[in-house]
């Protein structure tokens, strides 16, 4: 057993590398103090100024970052190695912040004077003191460093080389989001009871989570991921590796608890309830914020945990995934052909797209590490797009969204941009050719068969077949059924909104037809190892670092 080191001196911190954290958690705090010093009237425009500046200067200094990286090595640790930075890490930090950027944009849409959030949540739903505050066009202006915050842990979470801040990160995401997902302008009810359940049911995971840590200390001896994979090599900790000492089933608990909070995360099934009922109580720029930055946060995380810490235990966990990829995918798609709602629809779409990342996850693999990174950013911008069209679509009145399917007849007649667009990012959910979505998939695909998981890829393709039926059923809806009445109100789009639709529909065909510039760099080189670890830091701190 190592003997605790007592630090004599400040511990020495690369300022440099922590920059993007620190300009988030910066904005963050502004944010709050100028919700109580800037006038109401000055108080938007000052806070999407600031939150749109700091995702840009955070976007810059991560891609300035990549050139400052050792050529040497896989990356470095920071902050006394509870922080990893490298390649890898890096794409999933820049794509976080570009599709936040992206969300801010509908976030931040106003029309009328009025924005998708409620005129001040503390009120009680249809009273009077309700009626009086939108009236005075009250907003909540305090939205924006919630965001701050909540992009802030999504950075944390795929960064983390410990088990205690990978919970700190992912307790700094969520709590932002429980609250965010309770201010709807309309349906407010629905609103606060999603996030009363996106609460509940995140405590839970996160304690499921907290026990699974403490029972992976116990087995090695340590929270930090290069200790715990140096434990696992060696069979346990010192106290394990007598004769006649097992410490594997502490070991093979604690890695079913921690993935019960990440599979929570990433909606898989059986851990996906909480989704459909969030995405369609949530307002929807939150909705197409949780659908995109919070994914591509979870799977990162989750990819570092098995990657790393747990990468030589692969016999252990490889059963307990391909049976959550399985149900994931069957399960998800069945529930899918049978919904109504578009939300509700598009939440059942990201659980089965969970499943399909699965398979990259499974094959552990390099490969499927970069195919993960492709799907996850490919995934992003589509469904961005997706649910910046859902906001458009309106009732008669044009007041709430339309949520119910078979009143969007008529929509591709009333305004065929906007429902082609869809159609196109419906389309890329089915992975049809010419779109990102084919190239996610055969990415992810391609590498579970070299992995051997091939029965895995039969059950997504034909998975795929049956999610297809209810994306082309959506597009038959739009174009060819006769709308009843004048059919459904299309808001004129914005130009934040707008550019949401523009942004994804470019994104959607780029990556399909020229996928080739982001897949040769997503990884340092071609000629790294097979095993993920070869391209993410696995050590506990380095000298360079620290």
């Amino acid at each position: 057993m190592d003997l605790p080191v007592i630090t004599e001196g400040p511990p020495e911190i690369n300022w440099w590398l922590l920059a993007p954290l620190l300009t988030l958690f910066a904005a963050g705090v502004l944010g709050v103090l100028f919700e109580a010093f800037v006038p109401n009237r000055r108080r938007r425009g000052v806070q999407i100024g600031l939150a749109a500046l700091a995702l840009l200067a955070t976007f810059v200094l991560l891609v300035l970052q990549i050139g400052t990286l050792p050529d040497d090595q896989a990356g470095v640790t920071v902050a006394a190695g509870v922080l990893a930075v490298d390649r890898t890490v890096i794409f999933f930090q820049g794509t976080i912040t570009v599709l936040a950027l992206v969300s801010l944009l509908l976030i931040a849409e106003n029309r009328d004077g009025r924005d998708a959030f409620a005129a001040q949540a503390a009120t009680v739903p249809g009273s009077e003191e309700e009626r009086a505050h939108i009236m005075a066009g009250s907003q909540h202006t305090e939205v924006y460093p919630l965001v701050m915050f909540a992009v802030l842990g999504m950075l944390m979470f795929p960064a983390s080389n410990d088990f205690l801040t990978m919970f700190i990160a992912l307790e700094v995401m969520s709590l932002p989001l429980y609250l965010l997902c309770g201010l709807a302008r309309r349906r407010r009810l629905f609103s606060q009871e999603a996030a009363v359940k996106y609460f509940l049911l995140g405590a839970f995971s996160s304690a499921f989570f907290l026990f699974g840590i403490a029972l992976v200390y116990g087995y090695a001896g340590s929270v930090n991921f290069g200790t715990i994979r140096a434990a696992v090599e060696a069979g346990g900790a010192e106290i394990f590796q007598g004769e006649g000492s097992n410490g594997e089933p502490l070991l093979l608990m604690g890695i079913g608890l921690v993935a019960i909070g990440l599979l929570f995360k990433v909606g898989a099934v059986p851990f996906h309830n909480w989704k459909p009922d969030v995405y369609q109580g949530a307002p929807t720029p939150i909705t197409a914020l949780m659908a995109s930055c919070t994914l591509v946060a979870a799977f990162g995380a989750l990819l570092r945990v098995f990657f790393v810490p747990f990468g030589t235990s692969a016999a252990s966990w490889e059963p307990m995934l391909w049976a959550v990829a399985i149900l994931t995918m069957v399960v998800a798609a069945i529930i899918a052909v049978t919904q109504r709602d578009i939300k509700r629809l598009l939440a059942y779409s990201s659980v089965v797209h969970a499943g399909f990342i699965l398979t990259a996850v499974v094959a552990n693999s390099t490969d499927g590490l970069a195919g993960a990174m492709f799907y996850l950013a490919a995934y992003g911008f589509t469904t961005l797009g997706a649910f910046a069209v859902v906001t458009l679509v309106r009732t008669k009145d044009g007041g709430q969204e339309l949520g119910d399917l078979e009143r969007w007849a008529g929509f591709g007649r009333r305004s065929p941009a906007l429902a082609g667009a869809l159609a196109l990012f419906l389309l890329a959910f089915a992975g049809i050719p010419l779109t990102s979505g084919f190239i996610g998939k055969f990415a992810v695909f391609e590498a579970a068969v070299s992995a051997g998981a091939t029965p895995l890829v039969v059950v997504g393709v034909l998975s795929s077949a049956v999610t297809a039926f209810f994306y082309v059923r959506i597009i038959v809806v739009m174009f060819f059924r006769d709308p009843e009445g004048d059919g459904p109100t299309v808001v004129r789009a914005g130009a934040a909104t707008g550019s949401v639709i523009t942004i994804g529909v470019a994104a959607t065909l780029l990556l399909g037809l020229y996928p080739g510039p982001v897949l040769d760099n997503l990884l340092p080189s071609s000629e790294t190892g097979p095993e993920p670890v070869a391209v993410m830091v696995d050590q506990a701190s380095t000298d360079t670092g620290r």
